[in-house]
């Protein structure tokens, strides 16, 4: 055949498509399963974070994730378990559950070292430039804000993004409730100077950093209101033992 034809050209170019996308495609095959686990391992250290374990190497992190994260569920809108098969909560796509009409109400269990339970609930929203999410531990009395913990895809560095990395914003969150007088109000986040008009726990807002400090308060207050049957009836119980 003449190499420099049309037609050994196309021939040529089609091959080299067709090798190029099986060599790339049996990479990311062979990749996909340490990619998993990667984003797996990374959700397991936000949860720890949550109910403040420190983070620990990838090949112990399983261990100590499955001896503090004791439960999962799924409960509807009076507090009732659904689900409570092994992963359910764990393998919810917020980013999907959140567009739904009928959203799922994904809780962790964790029971602590000194014996205490705790409730981490997922909640994710929107910063200034992307998505952000978390996780909220909630004492077992079912209204204390036990550990928080913050992630982001793109907010910017030195301002949104300490939502991540300055500890003393998730850490602000500790001991704020999540109920006055038996109502649902929401811990907010306001403005420095700034108080809640409806007598709400609150914290400062990040200086530089409103519009995603407010992502963080909207965030919280759309997730965890979806809550309020599941935590009136852990209240409910506590009041009746």
């Amino acid at each position: 055949m003449n190499k420099n034809s049309n037609l050994y050209q196309i021939l040529y170019s089609a091959i080299m498509v067709v090798l190029v996308g099986t060599v790339l495609a049996f990479v990311y095959m062979a990749l996909k399963p340490r990619q998993d686990d990667n984003i797996a391992n990374d959700k397991r250290k936000q949860i720890l974070s949550a109910i403040h374990i420190p983070a620990t190497a990838d090949q112990q992190l399983k261990n100590i994730y499955h001896k503090y994260i004791t439960a999962e569920m799924l409960v509807d809108d009076h507090g009732n378990v659904v689900d409570s098969t092994a992963n359910v909560a764990f393998d919810i796509d917020m980013k999907s559950n959140v567009k739904a009409t009928h959203r799922k109400l994904p809780v962790l269990v964790s029971k602590l070292d000194d014996g205490s339970t705790k409730y981490i609930i997922p909640v994710y929203g929107a910063g200034l430039w992307g998505p952000i999410w978390g996780y909220i531990a909630v004492d077992a009395d079912g209204k204390t804000i036990y550990g928080a913990n913050f992630s982001h895809e793109s907010e910017t560095p030195g301002l949104g993004a300490r939502i991540t990395d300055d500890p003393a914003f998730a850490n602000a969150f500790n001991g704020k409730t999540l109920y006055k007088d038996g109502a649902f109000k929401c811990v907010e986040v306001m403005k420095k100077g700034q108080l809640p008009t409806n007598g709400a726990d609150y914290i400062d807002a990040l200086s530089g950093a409103t519009i995603t400090s407010r992502g963080v308060g909207n965030m919280m207050q759309q997730c965890l209101g979806l809550y309020d049957g599941f935590f009136k009836k852990i209240q409910s119980q506590n009041a009746n033992n």
